[in-house]
C-alpha cells in the first residue's frame, strides 16, 4: 500500500520553489545555504520532532535525461524535496513538526510557492499534504518497530560490538562475570536520543561535483 510499510509511514513532499528574478540570492540558493548550516546529529530539527526514523531534504533543479528510449523532459520550476520515514499517521507527524520546530520550517519552506507558515498548524498540514506524492519505496531496514525501539536496538548492537572487541582473550570466568555486569548496565541505560546513533554525514549544497 502506498505511503505505509508496516507501522512506518513513508512521506515524500515536493514543494515548488519561488522563481523571482529580483531575489538576491535566488530562493533556491537561500534554501541551500540554510540547509548547509543545519546539524545532522541529535540537534537536527527533524530529530527534535518525534517519530522521525530518517529525513532527507534537498533542492531538485531538474530531472536528468538518461537517453533513449526515454523522452527528454524538464521541470517547470525547481523543487524542494522532503522525504521521511516516520512513526504514526501523517497529520500527527506533520503537526508534531509544526509544534517542535516552526522557525526551522519557516526558514526553509518560506522560499516555496504558497507556503502559509507553521504558526497556523492546520494550514501547514494542508499545504504539506497538497505537495505530497505517494511513497512506494522505503529506506528503513525495519518496518515493525517504533523509533525508540529501533534506537534501543542500535544502541544495544553498538554496545555488544564494543564489549566483544574489548574482551578478546579474557579468561572464561572473568568474561562471564563482566558480561553479566554488562547486561545489567545495558538494561539500565536510557534510550538514546534520535539522531545520536550516526553515522553523521556532511550536508551537501548541490553542484555537479557533489
Amino acid at each position: 500500500m502506498p505511503n505505509q510499510s508496516g507501522i512506518l509511514y513513508g512521506l515524500t513532499i515536493l514543494s515548488p520553489i519561488i522563481d523571482d528574478e529580483r531575489a538576491t540570492p535566488s530562493h533556491d540558493l537561500q534554501i541551500r545555504k540554510h540547509l548547509a548550516g543545519l546539524p545532522t546529529d541529535q540537534h537536527s530539527p527533524f530529530a527534535l520532532a518525534a517519530g522521525t526514523h530518517l529525513a532527507r531534504i534537498a533542492v531538485m533543479d531538474d530531472v536528468i535525461y538518461v537517453g533513449m528510449p526515454s523522452c527528454e523532459e524538464h521541470l517547470k520550476s525547481k523543487y524542494l524535496v522532503f522525504e521521511s520515514n516516520c512513526d504514526g499517521d501523517l497529520e500527527g507527524y506533520l503537526g508534531g513538526l509544526a509544534d517542535a520546530v516552526p522557525e526551522q520550517l519557516d526558514a526553509i519552506w518560506s522560499h516555496c510557492v504558497g507556503y502559509p507558515g507553521a504558526a497556523d498548524r492546520w494550514a501547514f498540514i494542508q499545504y504539506m499534504k497538497s505537495c505530497q506524492l505517494d511513497t512506494t519505496f522505503y529506506f528503513a531496514a525495519i518496518n515493525n518497530k517504533t523509533l525508540p525501539q529501533a534506537l534501543r536496538a542500535l544502541y544495544t548492537q553498538h554496545a555488544v560490538t564494543n564489549f566483544i572487541a574489548s574482551h578478546q582473550g579474557m579468561a572464561p570466568a572473568q568474561l562471564q562475570a563482566e558480561f553479566l555486569q554488562f547486561t545489567q548496565d545495558l538494561a539500565s541505560e536510557p534510550t538514546p536520543p534520535a539522531g545520536s546513533m550516526g553515522p553523521h554525514r556532511g550536508i551537501k549544497t548541490g553542484g555537479r561535483n557533489e
